[in-house]
């Protein structure tokens, strides 16, 4: 399973790409808004800082919610690097933009997916990833996990090479959740990676071998 970092924090992303298990990047206008990134200029060369960081994937999404102003942000996009990948969201004209875009051999992210007919019309329309919302899903009593599972059931059934993406990960255990179904990718927190690494069993261990060596070092 891939690992994506959800922010746009320079410094968290930096610190996922040194831990060496960094995949990609996902954005959108919420997380630009939080590093207090505005202007389109200075959003257009966050985005370049975040790409020179990382080897793969970095998801950059549009803001117009029309066909044609989708395509005229999302073709801007791809100018910044070759590593970016133009997210859409899941509304009307998003579908028709994600099937123009995929007709040019751009790649892309469909974002707010939260339903199995939704991800079955972005697979369609060529998407490159899906991105469902897990977090926001259990948020109000319903089986994010679940959905994950419904919809890689159904891209197995018809062979769709759409990449199941999970988003709004929110603690370890959701990592550990999509990566038993066998979700293509997640995103989420630094904080949740890096609690994949702890163990309290691990923290006594560590303690007993270096008293045990400083005991005959010493």
């Amino acid at each position: 399973m891939k690992f994506f970092i959800d922010t746009a924090n320079l410094k968290e992303i930096k610190e996922a790409h040194a831990l060496g298990i960094l995949d990609g990047v996902t954005t959108n206008p919420s997380l630009m808004a939080k590093e207090g990134i505005t202007g389109k200029d200075n959003i257009m060369r966050h985005y370049k800082a975040i790409c020179d960081i990382v080897d793969g994937d970095v998801s950059a999404e549009v803001i117009s919610v029309d066909l044609e102003g989708m395509i005229r942000e999302g073709e801007e996009l791809i100018e910044i690097d070759d590593k970016i990948v133009v997210k859409i969201p899941m509304i009307k004209e998003g579908v028709k933009a994600l099937k123009y875009f995929s007709s040019k051999g751009i790649r892309t992210n469909c974002t707010l997916i939260f339903s199995a007919g939704q991800a079955l019309i972005a697979a369609k329309a060529g998407a490159t990833y899906v991105s469902p919302f897990i977090g926001r899903l259990d948020d109000i009593s319903t089986d994010g996990i679940g959905l994950i599972e419904q919809i890689l059931t159904i891209y197995r059934n018809y062979g769709y090479e759409t990449q199941v993406l999970a988003a709004s990960v929110r603690h370890p255990m959701h990592i550990i959740q999509c990566a038993e179904v066998g979700a293509d990718v997640m995103t989420g927190p630094l904080s949740a990676m890096e609690a994949l690494m702890k163990h309290p069993l691990t923290d006594i261990g560590l303690e007993k071998f270096l008293a045990d060596y400083n005991k005959g070092n010493a």
